[in-house]
């Protein structure tokens, strides 16, 4: 792989780096009087325009996680781990029709003040400790780690702590003009992925072409990939028998066929779309009509991103087992540097480019939501009641940097072993310990007028525990064959030596969580009044639909199904 770059890499990647930084100044400058306002700074309240909140969910999603991580599960697995980007299609759909005008009619702008509202403020101080303690030492951390990685591969030498640091002052910068300049600047960052991205994807299947003898063609390309790795071309995998190799069993583990369909993945997209204040945010300060709109033209985009985020993993695949390609140790998540290694000059540093504005937008919205939720939910409630608006938007700046040094203190030297589970997994499975019971509180909540908030804390509790339950400890305690599931046998490497363990793939292990923790949510929710005090009143009016509205819904339900038609 060449690490060499030439003058024209760094020309496309400093033209990337004046652009934004200057889009950003300009933003800020011209709203600079209303950035003491907290619901400018945080909110962003009522600038940002649909096409804005489509570019930024799609910006703030598409980080080091998807680059780097997914490339490396379709290298490992395929195709199939596309139903993290096609389902989420469906799951914002559900989030434009049904959660987002619960959270606007109740004026909600935090995740925890939900969780007030509707419940008690026990529940949203318990459920923001969590987030703060998952957004920093899951989701900050992974990204740093997954950016500096994937960067570092692709330039002379080896400096994977000073890109860290580079790509965290560089999102600071960002950050620190509030949601405002965010969600603008992230239209530049989502175009530049977007074009850096597709532009990555072409090369890729043109070096596949060419090494088969087939010409600079990218389409002979794609046609190689079928052929030469036609497994990794089927969304479904069949459940593991006896007789299936141990590739077969850990493929499934990740991504368990049809049953995470009506188990997991569901639980991620929906906790993720529409309970995660990292998202969420950039629509809570829109009217109806323009956050529909913008969540619906993410979906739109989310349907294309496996092409930019995937199918290089796989071409890297057939590439590396054909002996065209060069890998460390083969391990999954240097497959997408690996490929962008052949990218002639100039291209190169546009992918650095794409790679650095995915990176850089996630930081900053990770970090936004961070120092929201420490300031509005924390700091103003438990420590200082009077504080004034602009004590608020320092300490939301603080709390951006603070969470930033901590995110890098963890990172340093992989203290978590992000490096060692892969990093799409890591983020996927450890987000899986809490998202049953917060998505269960949350659809209650919103959809249920009996729900209680001692059932929510007992949701909340159960959900973790029986995540850790299933996850850790169940195939040694009740059996690797139940009537609730089956654990499979992987290989675990710590200090050079392999042990062979039982689990249960972490989906189905969300799925089951999920289940019984709406069980116990409901009996107790049984022992109170018919109608909770604090329940939300909805109407159906809250929920029709404009008939442009529904064009967009249908067309994304049509191409999704043409797609799993394709690929079954």
């Amino acid at each position: 792989m060449d690490r060499k770059l030439a003058f024209a890499d760094y020309v496309v990647f400093i033209i990337y780096f004046v652009l934004v930084a200057s889009y950003g100044i300009w933003i800020y400058r011209r709203k600079r009087k209303a950035v003491t306002d907290t619901k400018d700074f945080f909110l962003a309240e009522g600038s940002l325009t649909w096409w804005a909140i489509g570019a930024s969910l799609i910006a703030s999603n598409i980080s080091a996680e998807q680059f780097v991580g997914m490339s490396g599960e379709g290298f490992f697995a395929g195709i199939a781990v596309a139903a993290y980007e096609w389902i989420a299609a469906l799951a914002l759909i559900i989030i434009a029709v049904w959660f987002l005008p619960v959270y606007l009619k109740n004026k909600i702008y935090t995740m925890p003040q939900f969780l007030k509202t509707r419940y008690n403020e026990t529940v949203a101080l318990i459920m923001a400790i969590f987030w703060l303690l998952l957004y920093v030492f899951v989701n900050l951390t992974s990204i740093l780690y997954l950016g500096a990685v994937a960067i570092n591969g692709l330039i002379p030498g080896e400096h994977l702590h000073t890109i860290m640091i580079a790509l965290a002052v560089f999102s600071l910068l960002i950050t620190l003009g509030g949601m405002k300049v965010i969600g603008f600047t992230d239209v530049i960052q989502v175009g530049v992925l977007i074009i850096g991205g597709l532009a990555t994807t072409y090369l890729a299947l043109t070096v596949v072409s060419e090494s088969f003898g087939l010409g600079s063609n990218a389409l002979a390309g794609f046609n190689a990939l079928l052929k030469e790795a036609p497994e990794h071309f089927h969304m479904i995998f069949s459940k593991p028998t006896p007789a299936s190799s141990q590739l077969e069993v850990d493929k499934y583990l990740v991504l368990p066929g049809v049953a995470m369909y009506f188990a997991g993945q569901w639980i991620v997209n929906l906790n993720y779309w529409g309970c995660n204040q990292y998202i969420t945010q950039r629509a809570l300060g829109a009217n109806l009509t323009t956050a529909r709109t913008g969540i619906l033209f993410a979906g739109l985009l989310k349907l294309m991103m496996p092409i930019i985020v995937m199918l290089p993993g796989i071409a890297a695949f057939v590439l590396y087992k054909s002996g065209h390609l060069n890998l460390t140790d083969g391990r999954k998540d240097y497959a997408y540097s690996a490929i962008l290694g052949f990218l002639p000059s100039g291209l190169k540093g546009l992918s650095i480019a794409a790679l650095t504005a995915a990176i850089v937008s996630s930081l900053a919205g990770k970090v936004n939501s961070i120092s929201t939720i420490f300031t509005l939910d924390v700091y103003k409630k438990y420590f200082n009641r009077e504080a004034s608006e602009q004590k608020m938007v320092w300490t939301g700046r603080l709390a951006v940097v603070l969470s930033m040094f901590v995110g890098i203190l963890f990172t340093w030297k992989d203290i978590l072993g992000i490096g060692g589970k892969g990093g799409f997994t890591f983020i996927q499975q450890y987000t899986g310990f809490i998202s049953p019971g917060v998505l269960a509180m949350f659809l209650l909540g919103m959809f249920w007028k009996r729900t209680t908030a001692t059932a929510a804390v007992a949701g909340l509790v159960t959900g973790f525990g029986l995540s850790v339950f299933f996850n850790e400890y169940a195939p040694q305690l009740t059996g690797h064959e139940t009537l609730l599931y089956t654990a499979y046998p992987t290989q675990i490497v710590e200090n050079g030596v392999a042990t062979t363990v039982y689990q249960i793939p972490f989906l189905i292990c969300m799925g089951l969580a999920f289940l019984f923790t709406v069980i116990v949510m409901v009996g107790l929710s049984l022992a109170g009044p018919r109608v909770n005090a604090k329940a939300f009143q909805l109407d159906r009016e809250m929920f029709k639909v404009k008939p442009s509205t529904l064009v967009l819904i249908v067309v994304t339900i049509l191409i999704l199904m043409a797609l799993y038609v394709k690929f079954w």
